[in-house]
């Protein structure tokens, strides 16, 4: 995982496989502070106590297709060396909530890599869960809530091809604005 679009998805994917109805994105950049956070909250069945220990263990995994879990550990690598932290809440039953934080201009950051692509994909592939993305760089920030959008579109599936389309413009238009 060489761009933190790709942690995005990782940990989403996860979150789906977890039972989560809704996931939250929420990303932060502040210049002035050279701070990046990225934090991912879904309403899944959460992780019991005995798990929450072993996750950053890349030969722990609950994954029956393979032996190792790269994801996690591999996310809290990509943090500590950009002088940033992972941090992981989890409660059995209520969710997860993983938090990364990076060195914004820090020279061994990842790229944020195509958030836009990976957005799309995740709700195109996951039609029966709802995504609420919230971006804010300084004082600008940009939200999409696929709540809204279903509301809007009625009976048409939100990974209608139309559908998606308008989503991927919704998604260029708010990044342009907020990276102004």
């Amino acid at each position: 995982m060489l761009e933190l679009a790709a942690h995005i998805l990782d940990i989403a994917e996860n979150s789906v496989r977890a039972g989560a109805r809704l996931i939250k994105i929420d990303i932060e950049e502040d210049t002035a502070k050279d701070f990046l956070s990225i934090k991912i909250i879904d309403d899944g069945q959460g992780m019991k106590q005995e798990e929450i220990t072993k996750v950053l263990d890349p030969f722990y995994t609950t994954k029956t297709v393979r032996r190792i879990g790269l994801g996690l550990p591999l996310l809290a690598d990509a943090a500590q060396r950009s002088g940033g932290h992972l941090n992981l809440k989890s409660q059995e039953g209520k969710g997860t909530t993983v938090t990364a934080t990076f060195g914004l201009t820090h020279l061994d950051r990842q790229p944020m890599g195509d958030i836009i692509g990976t957005l799309t994909v995740l709700i195109a592939g996951n039609s029966n869960v709802d995504f609420l993305y919230k971006h804010r760089c300084n004082d600008r920030q940009f939200e999409l809530d696929t709540r809204q959008i279903r509301k809007e579109i009625g009976d048409i599936p939100i990974n209608h091809t139309e559908i998606l389309k308008y989503i991927r413009g919704v998604l260029e238009e708010g990044f342009d604005e907020i990276k102004k």
